[in-house]
């Protein structure tokens, strides 16, 4: 499946022909579009700049994992950190959730960076970019760390923290390592700088860097190898990577799917992406689930990392 990925990426680069991939978690699924070919069922905005003003509070009822079932996985993934086998590891679950709002309107009202409806299957709000490309240069910006901007000196201690810090690091140097495959001359061009985002009834501030290489000037003709060299993404495994997504899967008790994947688009001559995280999908009964989760660490509090996954539960409007 990997290899048809692969090629059906670099055939539409190599024609320069603009178009939409959608990419799942394992790369297990795929959908991708030549931009003029795109279906009305699916819809896709890409920007920038987003306000981070909340307008009111929407009511989004939750039935989240117990506090019990997420501490089973906590201490597993503790104890693989004690034994050396990780250092951070992403860990997810599904949360069950009623609102009144259909998908559409999720996604017309929702207030990101990059907004993805995936016919009636997915919609997705996510303020992590994952790769761009603009000439011959990637850049990547990793996502992690995260609290509440209301805190008293918020930015100071998101900063200052040494969980955080350790975290957000770690992630860092997979990140290098990971564009080292396909680029050169590979700098972080900024460390752990705070972007604040509307998370509902509240605003958070997210820790984020930047990571940049070179390519050679064909590029587009491997945006298949790029994005398989790099998949999945660090900020939302682990590392090391590979044993992270082993012991991940051995612990989160549902198939992540296409939450976690990324969708970006290529524009005939540069490329934009986001991983999939702020991620709401529609069972084929009508139910509704919540995708979310965050970084486990040895230094990480039980109580304080199941509050972040039920907090990252929201409707960004």
């Amino acid at each position: 499946m990997n290899k048809n990925l692969q090629e059906i990426l670099n055939y539409y680069g190599s024609l320069k022909e603009p178009f939409l991939f959608i990419i799942s978690y394992d790369l297990t699924e795929f959908y991708v579009k030549p931009l003029k070919e795109l279906p009305e069922d699916i819809k896709y905005e890409i920007k920038e700049k987003v306000s981070s003003k909340i307008d009111k509070k929407e009511e989004l009822t939750k039935y989240p994992i117990s506090f019990k079932e997420y501490k089973k996985a906590f201490d597993s993934l503790q104890k693989h950190i004690k034994s050396g086998n990780s250092y951070i590891l992403n860990l997810t679950f599904k949360t069950q959730v009623e609102t009144k709002y259909n998908l559409n309107e999720i996604y017309e009202k929702a207030n990101a960076k990059y907004k993805l409806k995936f016919f009636e299957e997915f919609v997705c709000f996510s303020p992590e970019k994952f790769i761009e490309i603009k000439k011959n240069k990637i850049s990547t910006y990793p996502m992690k760390g995260t609290i509440d901007s209301k805190i008293e000196n918020a930015s100071a201690k998101i900063l200052g923290n040494t969980k955080e810090m350790a975290e957000h690091t770690m992630v860092v140097d997979l990140l290098r390592n990971d564009l080292g495959i396909m680029a050169n001359k590979i700098t972080v061009e900024k460390f752990r700088y705070l972007d604040k985002i509307n998370a509902g009834d509240k605003k958070l501030l997210q820790v984020s860097s930047k990571i940049s290489g070179h390519l050679e000037k064909n590029w587009n003709e491997k945006i298949g190898d790029i994005l398989i060299s790099l998949l999945p993404a660090g900020s939302i495994t682990g590392t090391p990577k590979k044993k992270t997504v082993e012991i991940l899967k051995e612990n989160e008790t549902y198939d992540r799917g296409y939450y976690t994947g990324v969708f970006g688009v290529f524009d005939g001559s540069s490329l934009n992406s986001a991983v999939m995280i702020r991620f709401l999908e529609k069972q084929k009964d009508g139910k509704l689930f919540y995708k979310s989760g965050g970084g486990i660490t040895c230094d990480s509090n039980l109580e304080e990392e199941y509050k972040e996954l039920l907090d990252k539960v929201y409707l960004p409007f």
